[in-house]
């Protein structure tokens, strides 16, 4: 009943439209003020559109709770056919559990979610159906976004009448003595007229939204709440155990060790056997050169091994040679540090040099102040000296 009341809006809503008609003089064809007709008529048309967006949203939000309940009724008589027995089995197949888009589009992504978490029989991981069909959807189909908002804008269409009114029966309001303002009262009181009558339906409008929308929303949340435990009584999956799932990847990876062990172990083989065959080969292969080759053959391994003398000879002179440029480069880069550490002490001299010199500056430019000072005053005394002769 409570996901109805929206009905009640427009009841309402026609029934201050039939009191603002009535007041201003429609029903007996006594209209005092046509301005006051139409302020009163641009504000109620504007709040009636406002009330048929938020119906149609409402109606949206109704539509996907009522399937929501009717799947838990599902859910609650497919678990007693098939012996009080969890019905996950028959409900991961059936693509068309649901019927409104919204929800059929929550369940497919939470059914290829469990899908992918499969374990064997069971399911890994924390993933809930919650996780898709929430508040947040209901949110969201129910147009919270929208419809929080409709009973500030109520409020405000209230105060924003109050001020057109006043203004209105100011701006007619003139005179300079007590003769013509009294013919001035009636236009300042149908200016207020059109100020209360507004703020009065803005306010009442206000609070009925308000109220019917907030019972819309609790509503739908129970019959979400209603859906969720009938799913997890009823529907819910197995979900595996973190020991299970713990022992799962144990043997995953027991067997992976062995497959790899059964690898190393046949690589292991033929790397054998081809060094057997490259043995034999070896062996055949020097026979042959040796029954052909002969002495000459031995005169062959007797130059070889001279020449391995001589590179042995060879690396041992690259062996000095490459200490000696190793110390010559340590020689080298000590000279480098010391040059380094002799231009350091160079700047700093320099620098003591630049410092002494700016000292020797300033005392010879005191001692000359100084000295100017002494020969002024020495000067001055003198010509005092010679004044008293």
């Amino acid at each position: 009943m409570k996901s109805r009341l929206f009905y009640g809006l427009f009841i309402v809503y026609a029934a201050m439209v039939a009191f603002v008609l009535a007041i201003n003089g429609v029903f007996t064809g006594e209209v005092e003020s046509v301005s006051n007709l139409v302020i009163n008529g641009v504000f109620l048309g504007i709040i009636g559109i406002l009330f048929v967006i938020s119906a149609v949203s409402f109606m949206r939000l109704n539509s996907l709770t009522d399937e929501l309940v009717d799947a838990a009724g599902d859910l609650k008589e497919a678990y007693k056919k098939a012996g009080n027995q969890n019905v996950w089995s028959e409900l991961e197949k059936d693509k068309e559990f649901f019927e409104e888009e919204n929800l059929k589009k929550a369940f497919a992504r939470f059914i290829q979610q469990m899908n992918n978490s499969r374990i064997g029989k069971r399911y890994a991981g924390s993933c809930d159906i919650e996780d898709y069909i929430n508040e947040e959807l209901l949110d969201r189909v129910g147009g919270s976004h929208y419809n929080s908002a409709i009973s500030g804008t109520m409020t405000g269409l209230g105060i924003l009448g109050t001020f057109i009114g006043l203004s209105l029966g100011l701006g007619s309001f003139s005179g300079d003595d007590i003769y013509t303002i009294s013919d001035n009262v009636g236009p300042l009181l149908s200016g207020m007229k059109v100020a209360f009558h507004t703020s009065v339906y803005g306010i009442i409008f206000s609070l009925i939204f308000n109220f019917v929308y907030r019972s819309i929303m609790a509503d739908a949340y129970g019959k979400l709440n209603y859906f969720l435990g009938a799913y997890r009584q009823y529907a819910a999956p197995p979900i595996s155990s973190g020991d299970e799932n713990t022992a799962a990847m144990l043997v995953y990876q027991a067997n992976q060790a062995n497959y790899m062990k059964e690898l190393l172990e046949l690589e292991r083989g033929q790397a054998r056997e081809q060094a057997k065959q490259l043995e034999q080969m070896a062996q055949s292969f020097m026979e042959k050169l040796q029954s052909l080759m002969g002495a000459e053959f031995r005169e062959l391994g007797a130059a070889l091994q001279l020449t391995s003398q001589a590179q042995a000879s060879g690396a041992e002179s690259g062996k000095a040679l490459l200490e000696t440029v190793d110390a010559l480069a340590r020689s080298n880069r000590d000279m480098q540090e010391n040059m380094a550490q002799m231009l350091k002490r160079q700047e700093r001299l320099a620098d003591d040099l630049e410092q002494q010199k700016r000292r020797l500056e300033t005392a010879c430019e005191e001692i000359s102040r100084d000295v100017s000072n002494q020969l002024y005053t020495f000067g001055q005394m003198r010509a005092l000296h010679d004044d008293e002769k």
